[in-house]
């Protein structure tokens, strides 16, 4: 009976699962139907066979001072994850109290690129504002990594300590020793981020490698762009080599020498933001002290909101759903790269590599390269998202179908994905897929400064007139958009019984 019932419970997990992935290919049809997915450029194959000839001669040498371009994006990098660690780490003391989680929550569902466009017009083209647009999202995604690793850690030392130990005496030598392994190793996942959140920071003007890249791209220059992003995979790949714990406590207290200079941190401009800029104009220009200019304040909201958060907000709900069918259809595509079940040494070697180059690729450097190719409608996003997120699900999955042990009269080659692997390992697809599904609509909302409809293209047009009001306001809106994703994907993880736990990468 017991089995009958295990069974009968594995056919109606199976069933959901299998009614739900169809809802949402099918919500991504429908979706498809109202995206723009045109391809606008006159000659997209010309520009392409430019781009590949740059990538077989890469020009190391065009970029002058490549070495301090690369000692700039690594300080950044360690700058804003050391302090948005360290804030974390407090935070997640206290991270079951209701405003702190909220506010974790709402800071680190807004991008590191939006962080920085907020703090340029405060703090100008500083360093202060690339070490801030990290550590402040960061922040809030290592308070809650750490707060759920320390409420779910076994402790049996907790229970032989002395009775009236103190809180303190038990968290360090009790509690924290014994998760300490697992914090160490999400913040060195974490910096990994870092390095690729630096990078991009130079597509707002800040001096590390997406600056120059931006460059190269727009010039033309594809040998000295290939170079760059060569250099970058071989920065991510080699991250083992040259990050060693005796040394870190050393890169740490160098990196703020050379961060470089900038300009001069005006106060009367951080206080004009919060006291001028950012207070809707209609009460900044006026009083709210009679019925007219209580309309006008719903005047500004109304035409805001029928004119740029909605239309924007489905742009953004339009591309997220449509990358992320893509992004799940990649994956099962390119797992079977760097699995055991299908591949030897070699093939696994060379997938490995390809699937590295593809994930340590930022999706808005994918998205500026397509963009280069087919022009600016939602295409080159949608490949963007799906190619890189997809790679980091295809590795995850490929890991995952390793432990899977096959029967010794398995199949082999398609039946073999088809009928034994895909099936047994297809729950814990889904889960990696819902926990991108968040993820893939912050860069979906991020990519609108490329000139792709989304909010962050309405958001950037904002920041460009100057209307900082604008700009803060459809920032939250992208913000509470990423939060309701997140609401969403739980709960359906939840209905289906999907584990929550998930191996960052």
């Amino acid at each position: 009976m017991t089995a009958k019932v295990a069974l009968h419970t594995w056919i109606n997990r199976s069933s959901s699962m299998t009614r739900t992935s169809f809802l949402f290919v099918g919500i991504a049809v429908v979706c498809s139907l109202f995206a723009d997915i045109s391809i606008t450029t006159l000659d997209p194959w010309g520009e392409f066979s430019r781009m590949a000839k740059g990538v077989l001669a890469p020009d190391f040498l065009a970029v002058a001072d490549i070495g301090f371009v690369i000692v700039q994006t690594v300080a950044f990098a360690l700058c804003g994850v050391a302090l948005g660690a360290i804030g974390g780490f407090f935070l997640a003391q206290v991270f079951h109290i209701g405003p702190v989680r909220w506010t974790c929550a709402f800071v680190r569902a807004i991008h590191e690129l939006f962080w920085a466009l907020i703090f340029l017009q405060m703090l100008g083209l500083t360093p202060l504002t690339g070490v801030l647009a990290i550590a402040i999202p960061y922040a809030g995604i290592c308070a809650k990594v750490y707060a759920e690793t320390l409420e779910e850690a076994e402790a049996p030392a907790v229970r032989i300590l002395p009775s009236g130990s103190s809180n303190i005496s038990t968290f360090f030598y009790a509690r924290l020793p014994d998760v300490w392994i697992h914090i160490k190793n999400y913040t060195s996942y974490r910096f990994e981020c870092g390095l690729r959140s630096s990078a991009v920071l130079g597509f707002v003007g800040l001096p590390t490698l997406g600056f120059h890249l931006e460059t190269a791209f727009s010039e033309g220059n594809y040998s000295e762009a290939a170079a760059l992003l060569i250099i970058f995979y071989v920065l991510i790949m080699t991250l083992r080599q040259w990050v060693r714990p005796k040394l870190l406590g050393i890169y740490i207290m160098v990196a703020p020498f050379l961060l470089g200079a900038g300009a001069t941190i005006d106060m009367s401009n951080v206080a004009r933001f919060f006291t001028h800029d950012i207070i809707p104009s209609p009460i900044r220009n006026g009083d709210l002290s009679g019925a007219a200019a209580w309309q006008n304040m719903v005047n500004w909201l109304q035409e805001l909101l029928l004119n740029q958060a909605i239309p924007g907000a489905i742009a953004t709900v339009l591309l997220t759903q449509i990358a992320l069918v893509l992004t799940g259809a990649v994956a099962l595509v390119l797992f079977p790269l760097i699995s055991e079940k299908f591949l030897g040494r070699i093939g696994r070697t060379l997938g490995h590599g390809f699937l590295v180059v593809l994930r340590s690729t930022p999706e808005i450097i994918l998205a500026y390269v397509f963009l280069q190719l087919w022009g600016p409608s939602m295409l080159p996003a949608i490949v963007a998202l799906a190619l890189h997120n997809g790679a980091i699900i295809g590795h995850l999955m490929g890991r995952y179908s390793d432990n899977v042990r096959l029967r010794p009269d398995s199949p082999r080659g398609l039946n073999r994905y088809s009928y034994e692997i895909v099936p047994r390992i297809y729950g814990q697809f889904l889960v990696f897929l819902f926990y991108r599904w968040e993820i893939i609509m912050r860069e979906t909302a991020i990519l609108g400064i490329l000139g792709i409809m989304t909010l962050g293209f309405f958001i950037d047009s904002a920041l460009a007139d100057i209307r900082l009001d604008r700009a803060l306001f459809l920032i939250s809106m992208t913000a509470f958009l990423n939060i309701g994703i997140d609401i969403l994907s739980r709960r359906i993880r939840l209905r289906l019984r999907l584990s929550q736990q998930v191996e960052p990468v």
